[in-house]
């Protein structure tokens, strides 16, 4: 499998951004227990795949935001 970046420098900010908002949620941090804080550890997934720059998603659509060489 070819692990080309196809994540581009505005698109892993706001997954760092969502990613860091959601676990916030998950652990509570300012954000009141709802019984569905659970669902902020899929926060993971964007910073994940912001610090890899590899999004499986993109490459299966054939997707990218880096800009062209």
């Amino acid at each position: 499998m070819n692990m080309t970046r196809n994540v581009g420098a505005v698109d892993r900010a706001a997954r760092v951004v969502i990613g860091l908002a959601l676990l916030a949620y998950a652990l509570k941090l300012g954000m009141p227990e709802t019984g569905w804080n659970w669902v902020g550890w899929f926060g993971l997934i964007p910073l994940v795949t912001a610090l890899a720059g590899v999004c499986p998603l993109y490459s299966v659509v054939g997707l990218s935001t880096c800009p062209r060489r």
